[in-house]
């Protein structure tokens, strides 16, 4: 099955709050979340991104503020409804004195799949590179191969929607990748992913990204968009064989399609802002060439998602 992010939304929320006594824990939560897409939800450590897929899935009754997940509250969902739905928790609840194999075949009789299943849990050990450890017992697995495990065991009755909280934490950088490879393979084969991370930069894979701080959503973007709220444009590199003066840059300023101020990096290199990117490079080469100074690069930047974040928060706390 292919994806279709056409489809409408799986996932819904308006003004979604949650508190715990007097603390807020989400805060009037708008989202939607359209069918067969991965969905970023970024964001440090206590923000409210657990407590937000806990909402979702049913766990925690809201406070106030309404929610639709495949298009019921979760209060009501049925038995079927729920085996609509995988979720991966943080932390390992599989069974360490059972193998590889054990647990999963326990999960697929807890979630009810038929007893010819043997072909699907052998697919799936080799999905997530398990196949040749399958008579370890779970105690024995390395932290990122029980990440794996825990992933197939989450997968082992096929849901449509994936509640993924913090899959990649606590795994190296090559393992990393890996999961969202194994990620865009379950999109490609039909199904929505909703994928909580602290890891900023891992937003360079979805297709839409929540960033959420302080219990607030503050903006529902794709990754391209979130650099240009974060930038407030486009950012473009200049560098030149001549040194690019003070009065250079207070010109550059001046020009109607460049926004805020120019950023220095050397005597002949600065980063500009432009409100679009593919019509500012041909004027700002204009430009040098009347100035004469001659272009040895001139390109789009793409400033990595740490530093976009990190802008993000701090507009957000100036605003408070």
């Amino acid at each position: 099955m292919k994806n279709n992010i056409l489809a409408g939304n799986i996932v819904e929320t308006q003004d979604l709050t949650k508190t715990f006594g007097g603390d807020i824990a989400v805060q009037s939560l708008n989202m939607q979340v359209p069918r067969g897409t991965i969905f970023g939800f970024v964001g440090p450590s206590g923000c409210g991104k657990t407590t937000t897929v806990r909402l979702l899935t049913g766990f925690y009754e809201p406070t106030s503020g309404t929610l639709s997940v495949l298009g019921k509250k979760p209060a009501d969902f049925s038995d079927s409804d729920r085996e609509k739905i995988g979720y991966l928790i943080q932390q390992f609840v599989l069974y360490p004195d059972l193998t590889v194999w054990e647990n999963l075949n326990f999960a697929a009789s807890f979630y009810g799949v038929g007893l010819f299943r043997w072909g699907r849990l052998n697919k799936l050990l080799d999905f997530v590179e398990l196949a040749g450890d399958k008579n370890k017992l779970a105690r024995d697995l390395s932290g990122g191969m029980k990440r794996r495990l825990s992933l197939a065991a989450t997968l082992v009755h096929n849901p449509e929607l994936l509640f993924l909280d913090e899959p990649t934490a606590g795994i190296d950088p090559i393992l990393r990748r890996k999961f969202w490879d194994y990620f865009k393979e379950l999109q490609a084969d039909g199904h929505t992913l909703f994928i909580t991370t602290q890891y900023v930069g891992e937003a360079a894979y979805c297709d839409l990204v929540g960033v959420m701080y302080g219990g607030k959503l503050l903006m529902i973007e794709t990754p391209d968009g979130l650099r240009r709220k974060a930038y407030g444009g486009d950012v473009i590199g200049v560098r030149t064989n001549e040194a690019i003066r003070f009065e250079h840059r207070q010109q550059l300023e001046s020009l109607p399609f460049v926004r805020g101020k120019v950023k220095i990096i050397s005597d002949q290199e600065v980063e500009v802002i432009v409100d679009e990117a593919d019509t500012a490079i041909q004027l700002l080469l204009e430009w040098c060439r009347a100035q004469k100074l001659t272009v040895e690069m001139m390109e789009q930047k793409s400033p990595p998602f740490d530093d976009v974040f990190i802008r993000i928060i701090e507009t957000e706390i100036a605003n408070e």
